[in-house]
C-alpha cells in the first residue's frame, strides 16, 4: 500500500541504502535513484522498475520525498548545496529525509536552508545491519515535526520494523550518536578485554563461554564476536573509518553541550589507532585484531581458533 501520490527519490545505494531502496520500490512506490559507479545495485534497481537519474537535482525534480543514505555530513552538504544539488530541483512541499549518521550542527543548518524554499527536513538515521535493510526490518529514530512524521511513516514502514519518533528536527541524529557511542564503546571495551584476556592466558573461546548467555551478553556482542570466533568478515559491515567519523561527531556534540566526554574520547582513540595503522576499511569487529596486535597478541580468527 502506497501513501497517496508520493514519488520517492533515493541517493546512496550502498550497504544499507540498496536494501532500503529495494523495499521502497518493491512495496509500490515510484522510485528515482542517483546513479553510481558501482553498477550492481543500480542494475538491480532498474530491473525492479526504478528510474536512474544523473544528478541530485534530477532526483529532486522527479520526487516529492528524497531519502539520503550516505557516509556523513560532508557528503549530505554537497548533495544538497552542490551545483546540481537537491536545492536546485526541490519543489515547495517536498521533504528531504537524511538517514545518514550526521553532525547535528550541520543537520540544523541544512534544515534551515531548505525551510527557506518551502521544503521540510527530517533526520531518520538507522540501526541494525545491511541484512535487516534487505529484509525491511531496520530500526530508525526520526527527528521531524508531527505532521512530517505522519506523512513519512508509510514510506518508512517499507524498510523499517521499528520506528521511533524521537523528537524534532535534529533529534534523530543526536540520538543516533548516543546509540553509536554505546555500541562503539562496547566494541572498544570488548577488544581491550579480549586482548587482556589473551595476555593472561584466557582464549577468546574461553572468554566467550563466560560472557555468552550471561548478564553481559547482548545482540551486539554476539554479532561482534563472530569475526574473532568464526572468521565471519561480514557479520557487521560497518567500517572502522565510519566508526571513527561517528565518534568524532559525538565529540563535537559533547563539546557543544559542554560535557566532559572522557569515555567517548577513549573509545574514539581506539578506532583512531586502528585507522592510523591502515585498518580504515576493516569492519568494526576487526578492532579486536588491531588492539591485539598493538598489545603483542594474535587475535585474528585463525589464531583464536587454535587457542580453544
Amino acid at each position: 500500500m502506497t501513501n497517496g501520490n508520493e514519488r520517492v527519490g533515493f541517493i546512496g545505494l550502498g550497504l544499507m541504502g540498496h536494501g532500503m531502496a529495494r523495499n521502497i520500490r518493491d512495496k509500490g512506490y515510484p522510485l528515482t535513484f542517483l546513479g553510481r559507479k558501482n553498477r550492481k545495485p543500480a542494475e538491480d534497481m532498474l530491473a525492479r522498475g526504478a528510474t536512474e537519474a544523473a544528478t541530485p537535482r534530477a532526483v529532486a525534480e522527479a520526487s516529492t520525498v528524497v531519502f539520503l543514505c550516505v557516509t556523513g555530513s560532508r557528503q549530505v552538504e554537497e548533495i544538497v548545496r552542490g551545483p546540481d544539488g537537491l536545492k536546485h530541483g526541490l519543489k515547495p512541499g517536498s521533504v528531504v529525509v537524511d538517514c545518514s549518521t550526521a553532525d547535528p550542527t550541520s543537520t540544523m543548518a541544512i534544515a534551515g536552508e531548505l525551510a527557506e524554499i518551502g521544503v521540510d527536513f527530517a533526520d531518520a538515521p538507522l540501526s541494525r545491519t545491511p541484512k535487516e535493510a534487505w529484509e525491511g526490518t531496520l530500526d530508525t529514530m526520526v527527528g521531524a515535526t508531527d505532521a512530517v512524521f505522519e506523512r513519512l511513516k508509510p514510506v518508512l514502514e517499507t524498510w523499517a520494523g521499528r520506528i521511533v519518533h524521537i523528537g524534532g528536527v535534529g533529534d534523530g541524529h543526536r540520538m543516533k550518536l548516543l546509540n553509536n557511542f554505546i555500541s562503539l564503546g562496547y566494541a572498544a571495551i570488548y577488544s581491550e578485554a579480549l586482548a587482556l584476556a589473551a595476555k593472561v592466558g584466557i582464549s577468546p573461546h574461553r572468554f566467550d563461554s563466560v560472557i555468552r548467555n550471561g548478564r553481559m551478553d547482548c545482540g551486539f556482542y554476539q554479532t561482534f564476536m563472530r569475526w574473532t570466533l568464526e572468521g565471519d568478515r561480514d557479520a557487521h559491515k560497518f567500517t572502522l573509518a565510519n566508526a571513527l567519523k561517528d565518534m568524532t561527531y559525538l565529540e563535537s556534540m559533547a563539546d557543544a553541550a559542554g560535557l566532559v566526554n572522557s569515555l567517548g574520547n577513549a573509545a574514539k582513540n581506539s578506532f583512531a589507532s586502528a585507522v592510523a595503522a591502515g585498518g580504515a576499511e576493516d569492519f568494526v569487529p576487526m578492532l579486536t585484531t588491531h588492539i591485539g596486535k598493538v598489545n603483542g597478541v594474535d587475535l585474528a580468527p585463525a589464531a583464536a581458533g587454535k587457542q580453544k
